[in-house]
């Protein structure tokens, strides 16, 4: 290959990701393999399958075509619905059964997009400066596809693991499968066809910032997601005579306090890991600031400075925070009742109780009545076993070559939660690169870059195969 051509592929590389993800004369687009997963993707996204409103079911069957196409047993692919317009795809490629099987998930549900806020058609896949535009490219239906054109390839070429790949599409995953019709129903009514050694699902991703590659990571625990209703009730009357005493007063002062207050430094095993590792990659104060959380006794004031920046104080942290705030019912009247949200991310090895009596403590007002509305989901983390451990590090090292392995705790939820809570140790590692500083998934325009879509997609076919090769 000529200096010309090498520079030429260097500098498409750049316009197509600017953020070193591909490596010159390392691309896997335009193979028959990169085609496919495209086509796939093209049609996920194309679908509608907004939480509330759009159709699961005709995703999933759509998927089990591409399957059943493929050469897949009937038995093998099986569309499973719970109510209307929702569905769940569970299929199995089998192998040698020496070891429980791996599960390859995905959630085939997404937050909605409205047109007139975005650049591009949202349920349209639309290719555009190197970038594949539309709802669900990152979260999650790069996976999903991904995960089906992993599927036939293995199919087409005859690969037999040394055990059971199963994929899993599930639903409802976006509103933490509240109605019971996505992961957990599978969990209850059809365990034996999901059930494996361990799970690898969305929630790992590989970190890029300022056009380099940081990190590879790993998810291995996430925060515990629930929310408490707030309010305040009181007797009213006519504006023209206002008193104290007033709902939306109390509600507000309390508000305030829990504004200002932060739950104490609690670090695990992963949260630890996570700042160690991370530090070596930092310099100046924040390195040092890293390090010194990441010791056997964390340094307050460090912890203090990072708290400064979101993505680290979640990290040291469980957080409680308003969200949503009523309040009244006339403009002339004086406010009978008030009423906030208040969402909290709860570190795994806490407790709920403990939680809810810190609110009571910290809003410091009798009149607030604050009450749990929503089913937490608790699920000790995953171990970071040598097995996974070591595919990572030696599959990753073809694509990202200087990128450390690092654990995290996911701030958001997944439904990793509801599978380890099962017993199924579940790790977010999705494979796609994406700078830190844009991140969009629930966004507008999300985006995924076209470079690391095929980087990410050849790079979780060869690590299911080195975690299933024959021993």
């Amino acid at each position: 290959m000529n200096n010309t051509i090498k520079l030429s592929m260097y500098f498409s590389c750049l316009l197509a990701f600017a953020a070193s993800v591909c490596a010159v004369g390392n691309s896997y687009a335009q193979t028959d393999s990169d085609q496919l997963a495209r086509a796939i993707h093209k049609e996920l996204v194309g679908i509608d399958t907004t939480t509330a409103t759009g159709d699961t079911l005709a995703a999933a069957q759509a998927m089990a075509r591409r399957l059943l196409a493929a050469g897949f047993h009937q038995s093998d692919v099986q569309v499973l619905s719970p109510a209307p317009r929702k569905g769940n795809l569970v299929a199995r490629l089998h192998g040698l059964g020496k070891r429980k099987p791996v599960l390859l998930m995905a959630h085939l549900d997404v937050v909605p997009a409205k047109r007139e806020d975005w650049n591009t058609d949202p349920f349209k896949l639309v290719e555009k400066d190197g970038y594949l535009y539309g709802r669900g490219t990152m979260d999650d239906k790069f996976m999903a596809s991904v995960w089906v054109a992993t599927m036939i390839r293995y199919r087409q070429e005859g690969y037999v693991p040394d055990r059971d790949l199963i994929l899993v599409l599930e639903t409802d995953e976006e509103i933490l499968d509240e109605n019971e019709l996505g992961i957990r129903w599978l969990i209850k009514n059809h365990r034996n066809l999901i059930d494996a050694e361990f799970a690898i699902n969305e929630g790992g991703n590989v970190n890029v910032r300022n056009n380099k590659v940081l990190s590879n990571s790993v998810q291995t625990s996430e925060k515990v997601s629930f929310s408490f209703s707030l309010e305040v009730k009181n007797k009213g009357g006519h504006s023209s005579m206002p008193a104290k005493d007033n709902a939306i007063y109390h509600l507000a002062e309390g508000l305030v306090r829990l504004g200002h207050f932060s739950f104490p430094v609690d670090l695990n095993e992963t949260t630890r890991a996570y700042f160690a590792k991370t530090a070596a990659l930092e310099t100046g104060q924040l390195a040092t600031d890293m390090a010194a959380v990441a010791a056997p006794v964390p340094d307050p004031a460090a912890a203090e400075r990072l708290s400064t920046t979101p993505l680290f104080n979640a990290q040291l942290r469980t957080t409680c925070v308003a969200t949503m705030l009523e309040g009244g019912q006339a403009v002339n009247a004086l406010p009978q009742s008030a009423r906030a949200k208040v969402n909290c991310r709860m570190l795994p090895t806490e407790k709920v109780a403990d939680i809810e009596a810190t609110l009571n403590r910290v809003l410091d007002d009798a009149q607030i009545s604050v009450k749990l509305i929503s089913k937490p989901t608790l699920s000790a983390p995953s171990s970071l076993t040598p097995e996974l451990l070591n595919a990572i590090s030696s599959t990753g090292k073809t694509f990202w070559p200087n990128a450390p392995v690092i654990p995290y705790m996911s701030t958001g939820a997944t439904d990793g939660a509801a599978l380890r809570n099962a017993g199924i140790a579940t790790y977010g590692h999705s494979g796609m690169a994406l700078d830190i500083d844009d991140l969009r998934m629930h966004g507008n325009n999300e985006r995924v870059s076209a470079s690391a879509f095929s980087d990410g997609r050849e790079y979780l076919y060869r690590l299911v195969k080195v975690l299933s090769s024959k021993n």
